[in-house]
């Protein structure tokens, strides 16, 4: 009984390490979708992303080894570890307050353990408690033997590999704004209607007729289709021209555009609803712009999928996600009409793909 509680503050010590060690390596593995959470959360644009997601996970490494050791462990690294669980809690219990306790991953395993809000903060709780025990049963160096250079030499060591182990490439101030958002154009049945569709700093009006300037039962499909039709404008996805060697006009005509990750699931398995839909009904030309992430999955991608979509690989991660839109997730699916955006999906939850509904709006002759 005594052996236990003479070395109980160094199992103690090797737990809370594991702990902090876990999430960094967890948070490493995609290290874009911490960097995703950090954008989404307001905290850093894209472009501070990059270096503020290395810079935390290179922390939480530092303190798995530091808390293993005896310089200025008392006095600098326990208190310290304290204030950031203490912290992290705060968000935690705003995120509980703003989005309730149950809904949504926090982040602080990544994504190998998702956690809920309620989860992460009970787990934060007990680290606290057992760091607080840490701090009444261990003791510092002697003094005069403390060397703060040492926790300087494991956080710089740390936060080396991080950027070593994960470069990327440096972006400037404007690329981390959020291209324009073109809006939908919702159905205008019998409305005469005039909607403003922006697009690079410009707008267009659209002159949408009623049904009594076209007559359906005299008009032929084409013809009501072509009245309809909106102008042509500049879509957010219009740099992309190249797929797989071939030049296409995303603007041009009727696209579903998808924004897909070659290893998300959920991604395989809205192509594998629109390669269904392709056998059943008269579908535009369904182009693909992957995310640069696990790029050898592709061919498993469309061996699963059966799909024979051209695709293009968007390089900048950051750039997907700004495609994708604000707080939004994989997998995206786009409905555009010469550069409109008609209909957009996104995600696994209330703006999922809805392939029922989808196919309306394809059939429909008017947006």
């Amino acid at each position: 009984m005594n052996s236990i509680k003479k070395h109980l503050p160094f199992i103690v010590s090797i737990i809370i390490s594991a702990l902090f060690l876990l999430s960094a390596v967890a948070k490493s593995f995609p290290i874009w979708a911490f960097e995703k959470q950090l954008v989404d959360l307001g905290i850093t644009d894209w472009c501070g992303a990059p270096y503020l997601a290395r810079l935390i996970i290179a922390l939480e490494g530092a303190i798995a080894i530091a808390i293993l050791q005896k310089h200025y462990l008392k006095r600098f690294v326990i208190p310290v570890t304290i204030l950031l669980l203490v912290a992290f809690c705060i968000h935690l219990g705003m995120q509980i307050y703003q989005h309730g306790a149950m809904n949504g991953n926090c982040g602080c395993f990544g994504q190998l353990i998702p956690m809920t809000p309620l989860e992460a903060l009970i787990k934060n709780i007990i680290t606290i408690l057992l760091l607080i025990y840490l701090y009444k049963n261990v003791s510092d160096k002697v003094n005069g033997e403390h060397r703060f250079v040492y926790l300087l030499f494991i956080y710089f060591l740390s936060a080396f590999i991080m950027f070593f182990a994960f470069p990327f490439c440096p972006c400037s101030k404007s690329d981390s704004k959020n291209p324009i958002v073109i809006p939908n154009i919702t159905d205008t049945t019998n409305v005469d209607t005039t909607v403003i569709v922006q697009s690079n700093d410009t707008s267009v009006k659209l002159k949408i007729p009623n049904d009594t300037a076209i007559p359906k039962s005299t008009v032929k499909d084409t013809i009501i289709e072509k009245a309809y039709e909106p102008k042509h404008v500049q879509s957010k996805f219009s740099m992309y021209n190249n797929f797989e060697g071939k030049t296409i006009n995303i603007d041009e005509g009727k696209k579903v555009v998808c924004l897909f990750v070659p290893g998300c699931d959920h991604c395989r398995d809205a192509a594998k609803e629109l390669v269904a839909l392709s056998k059943k009904h008269q579908m535009p030309q369904v182009l693909i712009l992957f995310m640069n992430e696990e790029l050898f999955k592709i061919p498993e991608f469309f061996a699963e999928t059966k799909a024979r979509f051209p695709y293009h690989v968007i390089e900048d991660i950051p750039t997907f996600f700004k495609l994708l839109g604000n707080n939004a997730s994989t997998p995206g699916v786009n409905y555009l009409w010469n550069g409109n955006i008609i209909k957009s999906y996104q995600g696994i939850e209330q703006e999922q793909f809805n392939a029922k509904e989808f196919i309306q709006i394809i059939e429909s002759k008017k947006p």
